[in-house]
């Protein structure tokens, strides 16, 4: 069909590969150099393939160097990891956790 909705059936979970991990090595990468406590960065790979998401982890004295105010470090984050996942034909969602 023309213009058909995409089907909402949902995929099975994929095993993260190669770009998966260098999206998530971008993230720790550019956390480590936000925060006082890098060696507490943590980026887990939650769902992985062409919709992927990730998850950040930081020290809670950290967490208001990876937001920034009102948002925007976070928004640049998610942004710079928007752009790479392009690059390799995918979405990657990024997580910041409490």
């Amino acid at each position: 069909m023309i213009g058909a909705p995409k089907s909402s059936v949902a995929r099975e979970p994929s095993e993260p590969d190669a770009h998966d991990f260098q999206l998530r090595d971008l993230v720790v990468h550019m956390a480590k150099g936000l925060v006082d406590h890098p060696e507490q960065v943590a980026v887990e790979i939650v769902t992985a393939g062409e919709e992927g998401e990730l998850e950040l982890r930081v020290h809670d004295d950290d967490m208001g160097h990876v937001i920034g105010k009102q948002g925007r470090t976070a928004r640049s984050l998610r942004l710079a990891l928007g752009a790479a996942a392009a690059r390799v034909d995918r979405r990657m969602g990024l997580e910041i956790a409490d």
